[in-house]
């Protein structure tokens, strides 16, 4: 991304900013301390002004455009509130240090933890906001907080007033901001559509395994109905039973002390946690584990409608919370890992649960038992599994692809920033000729 900005043009002098920290400014830009250029202010008593907030990649907005609602709730009492105007620089004083900082658009009101700066003449509000939410000026922000650890940090006006500004004169500092206004607006478009390529490609992978598990590989099959509404047409050569006759609960506790011991996340499936050292064979160091073996399904019954069903991939040890299946020697237990994944049995999953909170809502062995299941023949289920794991790998290969091109799209958008807010590349007015395509 450097190599683009290389490209642009440049201002026709520099000079010394007498920072190692920002190097060379143009000439006849300024540097001055922050109490040169802003003053802090705090009016509360102003509670009829709407609700604003500062966010760490949005900077100033409205609360009622928040998506997501804090889940701290906010205080009734907005006395203590404080206005902020148009122009206004908002420092969240406990995230700064991170960027969670802004130039306000709108008139509102704010945490009274917050810092409220009103700029002085000589800036440009959208200028501000480019240069304020640099993280050129957010590493001085992190310099001025104060703190222990790495989550929390305080800033206060004693030690941000210090901190250093630089700026190009009011004219130039409104070209950069309507520059970058529309090249960042290109950049986030690119952005969302490349985030919606990935959305179509995830359909489009969910689509081809639904199809593939409960359709089969061959579009000309002959089809029948399964007899049950939820599943509605398969193949003809393809049975349903109930999961009873598919599987059966296993409690095996015929260990050797040398197993793999498994933790189940959600998305991962079985993941091994460490080895069993050999003084693990002692009496009682097993107390509340059960064997798994290689094909078996495991089961969080609290979590099966959330897809907590998975294929052991070898031998093992797991907690006695979970059910361990073991599948009829015909049956591919990673063909029902995959189906068990889909819509369909999802939603079959959440209509038996029992509980009235669904993070407590268990599937209980006989009500799993009871559910009908496809059975294509034991060739076609493997050949199925082969072939979605060949199109998966496809499929998230191209999603990861988009997903660099994002995180170079973004990476450029932050290079851009903070060479025109640094001086490192020249804006011109001539229809930004300097803009580079993207």
């Amino acid at each position: 991304m450097s190599s683009i900005t290389s490209a642009m043009p440049k201002y026709e002098s520099y000079k010394d900013s007498g920072l190692a920290w920002l190097g060379d400014i143009p000439t006849h830009w300024f540097t001055k301390p922050m109490c040169a250029v802003a003053s802090i202010v705090s009016i509360s008593n102003v509670q009829d002004k709407e609700l604003l907030s500062v966010y760490l990649y949005e900077g100033v907005i409205r609360f009622s455009d928040v998506d997501e609602k804090r889940t701290n709730a906010t205080s009734q009492d907005l006395s203590k509130y404080q206005l902020v105007s148009p122009g206004d620089f908002v420092l969240n004083n406990q995230q700064a240090w991170r960027g969670s900082v802004g130039v306000s658009s709108y008139e509102g009101i704010v945490s009274p933890a917050y810092l409220v700066l009103k700029m002085s003449g000589d800036f440009d509000a959208g200028f501000a906001n480019y240069l304020f939410r640099d993280g050129i000026m957010v590493s001085q922000y992190l310099v001025c907080s104060k703190g222990v650890g790495t989550i929390q940090r305080n800033l206060y006006w004693p030690q941000l007033k210090r901190s250093v500004v630089f700026y190009p004169p009011l004219k130039e500092q409104t070209s950069i901001a309507a520059f970058l206004d529309r090249k960042t607006a290109q950049i986030n478009q690119a952005v969302k559509i490349k985030e919606r390529q990935i959305e179509l490609l995830k359909e489009r992978k969910q689509i081809i395994i639904q199809n593939a598990v409960t359709r089969g590989l061959n579009p000309d099959a002959p089809m029948r109905d399964s007899g049950v509404e939820w599943i509605g047409q398969i193949p003809e050569s393809w049975a349903t039973t109930f999961a009873r006759y598919c599987f059966r609960v296993v409690k095996r506790y015929d260990r050797d002390g040398t197993e793999i011991k498994f933790s189940v996340t959600q998305k991962r499936g079985l993941v091994a946690t460490d080895k069993m050292e050999e003084a693990s064979t002692q009496a009682g160091s097993f107390d509340g584990f059960q064997l798994c073996c290689e094909d078996d399904l495991v089961l969080n019954k609290y979590k099966a409608h959330l897809g907590v069903f998975w294929r052991a991939p070898e031998r093992g040890i797991i907690t006695n919370n979970y059910t361990v299946f073991q599948p009829r020697r015909d049956i591919s237990s990673k063909y029902f890992e995959i189906l068990f994944h889909t819509g369909i049995y999802q939603s079959i999953f959440r209509m038996l649960v029992y509980g009235v909170t669904e993070g407590m809502s268990p599937l209980y062995t006989n009500d799993f038992y009871s559910m009908k299941v496809i059975v294509p023949p034991i060739d076609e289920q493997l050949s199925i599994v082969v072939y979605i794991e060949t199109e998966s790998v496809k499929i998230d290969e191209a999603i990861e692809l988009q997903k660099q091109q994002i995180v170079k799209l973004k990476e450029y958008k932050s290079t851009l920033i903070n060479s025109a807010v640094t001086g490192k590349i020249r804006v011109v007015d001539e229809g930004l000729c300097s803009e580079v395509a993207m």
